[in-house]
């Protein structure tokens, strides 16, 4: 299941990907460069959130071990 982070990156880079298109369409270099600074944030949040997913994974299987 996705959090936040995840939900929140993939828009971001959807977002970075859309302008990115739009600034080659158009011949507009900083709307392209905009587009990808947009698609590496969205990246890395996407990233972090899918890190605290795993890490929370982890800690709930480790629980669960303990608990039996």
């Amino acid at each position: 299941m996705w959090n936040k982070d995840e939900v929140r990156g993939k828009g971001e880079r959807l977002k970075g990907k859309t302008k990115q298109a739009a600034g080659d369409l158009t011949d507009n270099k900083q709307l392209k460069n905009e587009g990808r600074a947009d698609t590496m944030r969205g990246a890395m949040k996407e990233g972090f959130g899918e890190g605290r997913r795993k890490a929370g994974g982890a800690i709930k299987s480790i629980a669960d071990r303990v608990k039996r």
